[in-house]
């Protein structure tokens, strides 16, 4: 879907609000530290129904009670079997099985855990009273920005793929280029990594090649200064340069990383090089030499060796190359 011209009042106004999240999280929480997001996990709904295992019919649901579900009441349908109670809330899609109504009720909220705690996730970032019922793609463009910084990291995700395929993306720039810079909010790695896969088609989300330029310079400022790469976010950030904007800006941002403050920049900054030598052969010789004095000169051992065998790898043509090294503290 093309991207229709930027209303700038628009981008300005979820530029700020996004801001403003930000701070009021950080205040609220009292610490800039940020949280050492682990691995996505996909949420799957409904979960299989288990009188399908049974072959019950729809006949056999003949009795119905009332029953609390994580402090809600809701309507039960129930099956009385040879096998035991089955009960069923279709509300909520979901069924259990137990040898009394009170064990299966047990085992029904159990059950039904798991999409309360995502629902209630949703809420509390988006400052709702109780459980979001709804569906994400019923958002508003600001409420999407706020999820991705849920810290159920498969909501944050869902929520980008819902930003990326809106005709209006170009609004969201300046709104995401402040989650690229964001210092302050403890789940920010996850954001981030999102707008990060989102930036995969910067273009998409630019107007003018000023804004490519801006949004270049906020990766390369986090991956210059990252004091970890928690989701992996900073590595993200290289494959995005090198990967996907190699030419005249990704490249020559990568090349100025190779001298970060930050370790796990600069880890990155070699390993995306490599993927800028793939899509642009007129950088290899200059890319091949930075690697060599990295190789000479980086503080850290591991990264010496890691450029060392990056510049090999690259002028010697190869199709694949090294796994970026592990540092003590990742471990």
């Amino acid at each position: 879907m093309p991207s229709i011209p930027r209303d700038e009042k628009v981008a300005q106004s979820l530029a700020a609000s996004i801001r403003e999240f930000i701070d009021a999280y950080a205040a609220a929480s009292g610490t800039s530290n940020v949280f050492p997001t682990g691995h996505r996990i996909p949420f799957h709904w409904p979960p299989h129904p288990i009188s399908y295992n049974y072959l019950l019919h729809e006949s056999d649901w003949r009795g119905e009670i009332e029953a609390d579900l994580q402090g809600e009441s809701f309507k039960i349908e129930l099956a009385n079997t040879t096998y035991g109670v089955f009960g069923r809330c279709s509300e909520l899609w979901v069924e259990a099985l137990g040898p009394t109504t009170e064990d299966m009720l047990v085992k029904l909220r159990k059950v039904v855990d798991p999409l309360f705690k995502r629902q209630m996730q949703i809420a509390n970032c988006l400052g709702l009273d109780r459980r979001f019922q709804g569906h994400l793609n019923e958002l508003a463009p600001l409420q999407l920005l706020k999820l991705l910084y849920c810290p159920d990291r498969d909501v944050a995700n869902d929520a980008h793929t819902v930003l990326e395929t809106l005709p209006n993306k170009r609004d969201f720039l300046p709104a995401l280029v402040e989650i690229i810079g964001d210092h302050l909010h403890e789940h920010r790695r996850s954001a981030q990594w999102c707008v990060l896969d989102m930036f995969e088609d910067l273009p998409s989300f630019c107007e003018t090649e000023a804004d490519e330029v801006g949004a270049i310079a906020a990766i390369t400022d986090l991956i210059k200064g990252a004091p970890d790469d928690f989701a992996r976010t900073i590595y993200k950030a290289g494959v995005v340069l090198g990967g996907h904007l190699p030419d005249k800006n990704g490249g020559p941002a990568l090349l100025d990383c190779l001298q970060a403050p930050s370790k796990y920049g600069r880890r990155s900054a070699i390993h995306g090089l490599f993927h800028v030598v793939e899509w642009d052969n007129d950088m290899r010789a200059d890319v091949v030499s930075a690697l060599q004095d990295v190789a000479k000169m980086d503080s850290e051992p591991q990264l010496r060796e890691f450029a060392r065998l990056m510049a090999n790898d690259i002028e010697s043509g190869s199709q694949d190359h090294i796994p970026e090294p592990v540092f003590e503290d990742e471990v």
